[in-house]
């Protein structure tokens, strides 16, 4: 069976056609009717012989996953919960504010990182996904939109470690980002990560342009070993030293980022320190105020040591963004996605990994 999605994000769509006997114009037919048309049966590619496409359905397929369960909130957040073809499930979510339309995908099945605070790895890591499987969510949010609007934004934040699958990932993103593809600018395309510098050379190294950002939360190792267990082997400065590199090679400005939680990493010496480690450096902070997982032991700070943590590290010199909270209604939100329900049936609530 032809999958043709991985195929299109493979480059390897000309070759499956002349294999069935196709002429190469026949590919590029195919890719537009999928990734531009937004269609998702071969009878509806009209430009495509009959018997063309009578081959198709019986030797290939758009799809390897199907939509366990379409959520919908009131600030016109979707939730997609996606069932793999081996049984595992993800979520991946449409986000709208303005003219912008903001997908936020996963990488993993779970997660391994062990962030105490994330529904995404409350089950552990089964798996990396497929480039196909990464690229058949950014499809399927898209197929969420009119036929006037258009993806405008990625982010690498959903369920799993994308940079503990860059093999997998870095095609589905070079899709996203080709002409020929979804056509969003790699400025516009971001991969978020707990830090791992052997995978953040990597991208130095391949000069990939997308935006970074580093998940630290918290300003020291020790307490970043708690909140972020894989910490204990890497170190903050590690991270740091990956990071400030890849900004010299790409261009584009970091982005850290920091969920605050109510009485462990949000005091002002949290705030003074982690403005002594920024200090300095051409970067974004993004302070993400917890989201609740029911079942675990976190609370949402209140909003004056929000204001306060703020008011600190603005007054030494920081940039900071407070980040909106939008989907918690269905369970979206930043840390909340998760991949199975009691039932097995629906999302739990709970993660997009920050």
């Amino acid at each position: 069976m032809i999958d043709l999605v991985e195929q299109i994000v493979q480059h390897q769509l000309e070759a499956s056609v002349q294999e069935l006997g196709q002429p190469k114009f026949r590919a590029k037919q195919l890719r537009d009717w999928i990734v531009q048309q937004r269609v998702d049966s071969f009878e509806e590619m009209t430009n495509l012989p009959k018997a063309l496409r009578e081959k198709l359905a019986e030797s290939a397929r758009i799809w390897t996953t199907t939509i366990a369960k379409h959520t919908t909130a009131d600030d016109g957040t979707e939730k997609l919960l996606v069932q793999l073809q081996d049984g595992g499930r993800i979520e991946c979510v449409l986000l709208r504010d303005g003219e912008r339309r903001t997908i936020c995908i996963s990488s993993q099945v779970g997660c391994a990182m062990g962030c105490v605070f994330c529904a995404s790895g409350l089950d552990g890591v089964d798996r990396n996904l497929t480039s196909g499987e990464i690229a058949e969510q950014m499809l399927r949010l898209q197929m969420l939109l009119p036929a006037g609007e258009r993806l405008s934004h990625i982010v690498v934040m959903g369920m799993g470690e994308p940079l503990a699958n860059v093999d997998r990932l870095l095609p589905a993103l070079n899709f996203a980002s080709a002409e020929d593809g979804l056509g969003i600018s790699a400025r516009r395309i971001t991969i978020s990560t707990v830090g791992l510098p052997p995978a953040i050379d990597k991208l130095s190294k391949l000069d990939t342009r997308f935006h970074l950002a580093v998940s630290l939360h918290a300003p020291n190792d020790e307490l970043r070993t708690q909140i972020v267990p894989v910490n204990k082997n890497i170190g903050i400065q590690k991270i740091l030293d990956a990071a400030d590199h890849y900004f010299d090679v790409s261009g584009r400005r970091l982005t850290f980022e920091y969920v605050l939680l109510s009485e462990l990493n949000d005091r002002p010496e949290h705030a003074l320190q982690l403005a002594r480690l920024l200090k300095g450096r051409p970067a974004l902070l993004n302070v993400i105020p917890y989201n609740p997982v029911p079942g675990l032991p976190y609370a949402t700070p209140t909003v004056q040591a929000q204001q306060r943590f703020r008011e600190i590290l603005e007054s030494h010199g920081i940039t900071v963004k407070f980040r909106h909270r939008k989907g918690d209604k269905i369970n979206a939100a930043c840390g909340q996605l998760r991949r199975l329900s009691k039932e097995n049936l629906v999302p739990l609530d709970g993660a997009i990994s920050p």
